[in-house]
């Protein structure tokens, strides 16, 4: 089950797999559903790239069935992932007229990445790399709502929420932010048709631009 949080201006995911060639594919379509929950479907096709050939490293080079853990970090104009396992074994990208497996699935990344790198952890290791996103004002906007909505879902329900029971309850959230908002406006004296009218504007006008 994957596990989300919201911090100050970075959205973090974490999503535990076992290295199996099923599990592969299984994580690859987790993270491109996660990557279109927080509202970034331009990277989807690069990351899926970069966990495959990450997911897979650890299967061929750690074991077939060892624990794992891939993780997602949106922070302002960049897109992280890592990838944990057990093994302190540092994987190293080979000269490409070599071009075997891993050294091919390591080139990928650093081609696709514009940063990367292998740091030991206290159980093992993480392979990581950054990917850059559009820093305009979508992005903006969409990481203020999910900060939004964490803190109204928060005060009005006192808990925390993880995985898919979080995305809906986040979904259900935004209705019922609009909805105070929109009383909110009519007690102000405004017609909320104007203010939806007007919002639904400024988000097309946005996404044309995007």
């Amino acid at each position: 089950m994957p596990i989300s949080e919201t911090t100050h201006c970075r959205l973090r995911c974490v999503l535990p797999f076992k290295a199996a060639p099923v599990e592969v594919g299984l994580l690859r379509s987790a993270a491109a559903k996660q990557l279109a929950r927080w509202g970034m479907p331009a990277a989807v096709d690069e990351a899926e790239v970069i966990v495959t050939e990450l997911a897979t490293n650890v299967v061929k080079h750690v074991g077939d069935g060892s624990a794992a853990t891939l993780v997602l970090e949106w922070r302002n104009d960049r897109l992280r992932l890592e990838v944990h396992d057990r093994s302190p074994a540092l994987p190293s990208r080979r000269k490409a007229e070599s071009y075997e497996e891993c050294g091919r699935g390591l080139h990928l990344v650093a081609g696709l990445a514009i940063d990367w790198g292998v740091v030991l952890t206290a159980a093992g290791k993480a392979v990581w790399c950054e990917v850059p996103l559009s820093s305009g004002t979508g992005c903006r906007r969409i990481e203020r709502a999910v900060e939004a909505l964490e803190r109204y879902q928060g005060a009005g329900n006192g808990a925390g929420w993880h995985g898919r029971s979080r995305d809906t309850n986040l979904d259900k959230s935004a209705v019922e932010l609009i909805a105070d908002l929109l009383h909110w406006t009519a007690a102000r004296g405004h017609d909320p048709d104007d203010i939806l009218d007007r919002a639904q504007m400024y988000y097309e006008a946005e996404a044309d631009v995007a």
